[in-house]
């Protein structure tokens, strides 16, 4: 059992999990950027993270006896999994457990982007009432449009799904070759297509460092004068600048970005005062359930320091 072994969290867990991985070690709660950090991992064996603890060579070097590193949620670019190999760190994750939030989360700003709405909060005359009826009609409907997404792993599927569902038509791109029956009546096309052809550009590639900037300059100007652009993968893999260019030259255009590089991002940030790109503060897995989800990554932390095999290891 894993009663006597030190596990430090580094970022917020439900308070179930975090009992719960607290009745079975020596839990030690100390944040990624608190003064104490480096020392609270010194005598550790696990560490459970999210978003912003950097799992580098220097934090692996401070930890001499860690055995295993739990990430609470689905990306896994701030943990060098290669660094983990080479000390046989073993490398848990929870790769499904936000996917329903951040399609939702996608469908929610895409719709809020093209249906105005006008709210009551009184009575209001007959003239009133056939003005705001009048002036209030969306341009465009989702069934109206093509969606483009980059990446179809599990959210791009369940994107396609949902999207398909509603009536808009599908096209995505992916490195590997996806069976037909897994696409959710998507259609496959080259990443030219994809930017030339996509009323809605969807963002879901995941934070490998090759994808720094992977939406690139020349792709970013094969969009639509009237695209609307949504990121809610990683911010680095956008060419912010020329995006910020686009958006400035195509005030049709509409950039819904939940995802900064860096977070939070400064006053230099390149799309702050465009009145089309509207920026979030990286909001889409944030549903009770997902974040319930993602904290019992500490099931697999036990199963690793309990010498038995987890459910979800990092890919190699």
């Amino acid at each position: 059992m894993a009663d006597q072994h030190i596990v430090v969290q580094s970022e917020h867990l439900s308070r179930p999990a975090s009992k719960w991985l607290a009745d079975r070690c020596k839990l030690v709660v100390c944040s990624h950027d608190a003064p104490e950090f480096f020392d609270s991992i010194s005598n550790a064996v696990g560490l459970v993270v999210r978003t912003y603890t950097i799992v580098d060579q220097k934090l692996l070097d401070a930890a001499p006896n860690l055995k295993v590193i739990g990430r609470a949620g689905a990306g896994l670019d701030n943990i060098d999994l290669a660094a983990c190999r080479n000390r046989n760190i073993q490398v848990v994750y929870t790769p499904d457990a936000n996917t329903q939030a951040v399609v939702e989360y996608v469908i929610t700003l895409l719709s809020n982007a093209l249906r105005p709405r006008a709210i009551l909060s009184s009575s209001i005359d007959i003239n009133d009432w056939k003005y705001l009826r009048a002036q209030t009609c969306a341009k465009r409907q989702l069934s109206d449009l093509t969606l483009g997404i980059l990446g179809l792993g599990r959210i791009g599927k369940r994107l396609a799904e949902v999207a398909t569902a509603i009536g808009c038509t599908v096209i995505y791109n992916d490195l590997i070759d996806i069976p037909s029956d897994q696409r959710f009546s998507a259609d496959p096309v080259s990443l030219e297509q994809l930017f030339n052809d996509a009323d809605v550009v969807s963002i879901h590639i995941d934070g490998r460092a090759s994808n720094d900037k992977f939406v690139s300059s020349a792709l970013i100007k094969r969009m639509k004068a009237d695209v609307v652009f949504i990121n809610t993968s990683r911010g680095f893999v956008i060419d912010t600048l020329t995006l910020a260019k686009f958006l400035r030259d195509h005030p049709q255009a509409l950039a819904l970005i939940d995802v900064h590089e860096p977070e939070p991002f400064g006053s230099d940030y390149p799309l702050l005062g465009l009145s089309n790109a509207k920026l979030y503060p990286h909001l889409a897995s944030r549903t009770q359930a997902a974040m319930e989800n993602m904290s019992w990554v500490v099931n697999d932390v036990v199963k690793v320091l309990e010498g038995s095999h987890p459910q979800f290891p990092a890919p190699l």
